[in-house]
């Protein structure tokens, strides 16, 4: 794939214009000819506006233009990460065999530990989250009065005095 993108980028450079440069810093403005749009180019230290070269790492089309417009060697501005010399480091080192497969322990599939910020909510009145202060105590506030029969202790729903289907049996 980097080969054929390589490919690509080298027969797009050949509508590219390079206007101007400072040969001294590796500087260089770049100028696509059917549409006009201009883009600078920072050889030294691999970027060119389009971005494209930040990202793949390898030569864009803009920076073709520039390497042969100076006679500069384009593959200088490959990563090292494309090149065959990193790619056999990485098989250098040796590899552990992996045993026979009855000596291996056990395994009893994957253990699910369950978030439970995730849960469902449960039926019924939703938990209160706001945070409470002095005046949410029920220390400090007044006890329930009913409005009813003048105790405390219960309010007028659950007073016995009254004749409501939640009353219980009236005391005479």
């Amino acid at each position: 794939m980097v080969t054929t993108k390589l490919h690509a980028n080298q027969r797009a450079s050949g509508n590219i214009q390079v206007s101007c440069f400072d040969r001294e810093n590796e500087v260089f403005k770049v100028c696509e000819m059917p549409s006009g749009v201009e883009y600078a180019v920072d050889l030294r230290h691999h970027r060119c506006d389009c971005g494209e070269f930040q990202v793949n790492r390898i030569p864009c089309r803009h920076v073709f233009a520039c390497c042969a417009n100076q006679r500069l060697d384009w593959q200088v501005y490959i990563n090292d990460v494309y090149k065959m010399d990193q790619v056999r480091r990485v098989y250098r080192a040796r590899f552990r065999p992996l045993g026979n497969p009855v000596m291996w322990p056990a395994y009893h599939g994957p253990r699910f530990v369950g978030n439970p910020f995730l849960r469902r909510v449960a039926k019924g009145r939703p938990k209160m989250t706001r945070f409470l202060n002095e005046m949410d105590t029920r220390i400090l506030r007044r006890s329930m009065r009913c409005k009813q029969c003048g105790a405390e202790g219960h309010s007028r729903s659950r007073c016995r005095q009254s004749g409501g289907s939640s009353a219980g049996p009236a005391e005479e």
